[in-house]
């Protein structure tokens, strides 16, 4: 057999969303590449699968990375998965991924679920061109660096963080452009409390504040 990766997109919150082909790989491989193995395990369970799980995080990538391909190339077949979403993006993998190119192991990326088009083709905003821009530093400076680069981009911009950032977030938007900034906020997608904010910054924020939101979420800044 050749040595295949599977690059296998899983859900973002309702495993309702997992598809037909992803769950044919994943019970068909060898072994599955996951993150962590919690979240991991939970899924496979849900789907009564039940595979050898190897852990590749932002941990360990750099040193795992070799052993898994060394597996590979035995003729072995395995998916890559994240936590939730498309592997890679803004997720570890891409050292493998790499090795594999350089080995000629086959790869095959697997269409599915993420967050960022959820959240744009539900903006109402015109998404034919955006910039991606991801996760801000935790960084106190470096991320008031990267607002401040960000005010100079006259574009559709694309901000990810995590749940317990959310507030600090928009108080840095208010901080670095204005509370009168219009944004969408896309707050726990797929999920029952999912909701799509559309309104200014500060209208948002206090939303916010007054339900305690604490969850994923992707923001969509309209600087345009």
């Amino acid at each position: 057999m050749n040595p295949t990766l599977y690059i296998t997109p899983t859900p973002i919150g309702n495993y309702e969303d997992i598809t037909l082909r992803a769950l044919k790989i994943l019970k068909a491989v060898d072994f599955i590449i996951c993150e962590e193995t919690k979240p991991a395990n939970r899924l496979l369970a849900y789907f009564d699968i039940k595979k050898e799980l190897i852990s590749l995080n932002e941990h360990n990538e750099s040193e795992i990375s070799q052993e898994i391909a060394n597996i590979l190339l035995e003729g072995k077949s395995a998916a890559l998965i994240s936590d939730a979403g498309t592997p890679l993006f803004s997720d570890p993998g891409h050292i493998l991924v790499d090795l594999c190119i350089s080995y000629k192991i086959n790869i095959v990326p697997l269409p599915g679920a993420n967050s960022l088009l959820p959240t744009l083709i539900s903006s109402g905003l015109n998404i034919e061109k955006f910039y991606h821009f991801g996760w801000l530093s935790p960084k106190k400076e470096i991320r008031r660096q990267e607002l401040r680069k960000l005010k100079n981009i006259r574009d559709l911009i694309v901000i990810m963080e995590t749940p317990y950032r959310l507030k600090r977030l928009l108080e840095d938007i208010i901080k670095n452009f204005t509370p009168s900034q219009h944004i969408v906020l896309a707050y726990k997608l797929t999920m029952p409390e999912e909701k799509i904010f559309r309104d200014t910054v500060s209208n948002i924020l206090k939303i916010v504040e007054q339900k305690n939101l604490k969850g994923e979420f992707v923001l969509l800044l309209d600087n345009r």
